[in-house]
């Protein structure tokens, strides 16, 4: 990670990466400091989406805890989040039937009283122009790959991607050197598994006193349906069927706007068996009549998905280092029980906003902003996460139905007694839960019958994504040798099902197989980075503005 190409240069106080939930409170904040204390200070997002919200994906019930802190007036000021939820309902699912659990034995944080369903892509759209009014430098379809560091190690910047480099490296005509954005401190906001938080977390060893974080994958569908079926403000989630009982996961289903209707399904990575496919997964859950009944009559008329950060208060890793800190779904806030973290990503955002901003005020730049872990353990955002941390252990250990009842019940233990400090460790990383072939059992997926249940390559299109042909593939075997001698016979190559995309194939040809990569397919998920049971997919930025094009996901 150096400057070795002659790069144009830009200076800020402070450079963000990513324009999510988290990236652009932390800008909101700076400005607003700015402005309260008379004292001009320069912020930049940088956002690899072509456009803000272009690559934001969530279900997305949103707890407008950090929105009302951030701009207090920010229902009377054009926002999107416009519908106020009304009616909260949880399933355990049979193959034809389920059980609904009453209200009354939700711990009182699982209510969703008062939060707001909407769209997080347009959430974060209006932020940013919130933003752009106080005078943060909003940058899109801009890619950030490396990190500047000092002499001393520090963190000094970041350094965007170069444009123009054909898929054999070479340089095309219409080559141009990334940039290089030097700040006195560097957030990096760009949700769960971006490229340079893991990398920064690996060279820094920030995850040395914490445990392995854990990830799920979010595939989601939006849908209009007609007027007499829509109920605004209705919030349904599931679990059990159809997953087995020792694979976490579950469904969402969310009524807003006018007439559409968020459809989505999670599977926790740490499942065993090597032949569950999360997308066949989340169109065989759609048939189930709990969820069908919704959508009958209506039109698919979104499609994405997006790891998402499930390991909890354990599994936090260090803050800040020295130039810079982890903030959002980047440090991994999100409340596993509740599905929501766009309200911690804010809060965590604005808590290092307002530290970096203390110690640009006095004078300092590129040391460690102590002041911002110390503020996240002072906080709401810490209170609420250590509620709930032994939810997904509990759930990872004992299954579904067993383990979402003990956790339940630790929930209120930890409710009613918040001294309580036993915490229980995650045991593995995701990509080491896989069972070999052998050992599994392979499962029949319906096909798809074309109107509640679709086949990948059209969802895929629905996702708008695009990706310039004639570019390095962005997802990196670091070596191309084990995807067919190895993870095949171990594990009937798994990449195959994972990917909501259908980026990763097997083919046969006379006789012998390859693997193929339709690198063009990717929806910036980073499953695959996560869950490749030999970690050799490195997932890394293509250009900046390619990837999906998300509208009101």
């Amino acid at each position: 990670m150096s400057e070795a190409t002659d790069r144009e240069t830009m200076e800020f106080d402070v450079v963000i990466v990513g324009a999510g939930p988290a990236g652009l409170a932390a800008a909101i904040r700076l400005k607003q400091l700015g402005s309260e204390k008379g004292k001009d200070v320069s912020v930049v997002v940088l956002e690899k989406g072509s456009q803000v919200g272009a690559h934001i994906l969530s279900g997305a019930v949103i707890d407008p805890v950090a929105l009302d802190r951030l701009l207090p007036d920010w229902r009377n000021q054009g926002s999107p989040l416009q519908t106020e939820v009304t009616e909260d309902r949880f399933y355990y699912l049979t193959e034809k039937g389920g059980v609904r659990f009453p209200s009354f034995l939700m711990p009182p944080l699982m209510s969703n009283h008062g939060c707001y369903v909407g769209s997080l892509g347009s959430l974060c759209r209006w932020l940013g122009e919130q933003a752009e009014g106080l005078g943060v430098e909003i940058y899109p379809g801009i890619a950030v790959t490396q990190a500047i560091f000092g002499p001393d190690g520090a963190v000094e910047g970041v350094i965007t991607g170069d444009l123009g480099v054909a898929r054999d490296g070479s340089h095309k005509d219409s080559y141009t050197p990334g940039n290089a954005l030097r700040g006195k401190y560097t957030l990096l906001a760009e949700g769960a598994r971006g490229s340079l938080t893991k990398a920064l977390i690996g060279k820094l060893g920030l995850d040395a006193d914490s445990g392995p974080q854990k990830f799920g994958i979010g595939l989601k569908e939006l849908w209009e349906v007609p007027q007499a079926k829509h109920r605004p403000g209705l919030v349904q989630h599931t679990m059990g069927w159809p997953l087995e009982d020792g694979t976490g996961g579950g469904s969402f289903l969310y009524h807003f706007g006018d007439n559409l209707v968020s459809v989505g399904f999670v599977v926790h990575l740490d499942y065993a068996n090597p032949y569950l496919n999360p997308f066949g997964e989340f169109q065989r859950a759609k048939l189930h009549p709990r969820i069908a009944t919704h959508l009958e009559g209506g039109k698919r008329i979104g499609y994405g998905a997006r790891a998402l950060t499930e390991g909890g208060w354990q599994a936090i890793p260090r803050l800040a280092f020295p130039g810079g800190a982890l903030i959002g779904c980047a440090a991994g806030f999100m409340n596993v029980p509740r599905i929501k973290g766009s309200h911690n990503a804010m809060l965590s955002g604005m808590l290092a906003a307002e530290a970096a901003f203390e110690a640009i005020g006095a004078g300092r730049a590129g040391d460690v902003l102590a002041a911002y872990p110390e503020s996240v353990r002072k906080s709401s955002l810490d209170a609420e996460l250590k509620k709930v941390r032994n939810v997904k252990p509990l759930w990872s250990r004992a299954g579904t139905r067993l383990g979402v009842m003990l956790g339940g019940i630790d929930m209120w233990l930890n409710t009613l007694f918040p001294f309580l400090t036993y915490t229980l460790k995650h045991k593995k990383p995701d990509y080491a839960s896989l069972q070999k072939a052998t050992a599994a059992k392979a499962i029949e997926y319906p096909k798809p019958d074309g109107v509640l249940s679709f086949d990948i390559l059209s969802s895929v299109f629905l996702s708008g994504t695009n990706h310039a042909e004639n570019q390095p593939v962005h997802l990196v075997l670091a070596d191309p040798s084990i995807p067919i001698e190895h993870n095949l016979p171990d594990y009937a190559e798994p990449a195959q099902r994972y990917c909501p995309a259908l980026v990763y194939e097997v083919v046969s040809e006379g006789g012998s197989s390859r693997f193929q990569i339709n690198a063009q397919n990717c929806v910036h998920c980073k499953t695959c980075d996560v869950k490749d049971p030999a970690q050799n997919i490195n997932w890394v930025p293509p250009e900046g503005g390619d990837g999906p094009n998300y509208v009101n996901m």
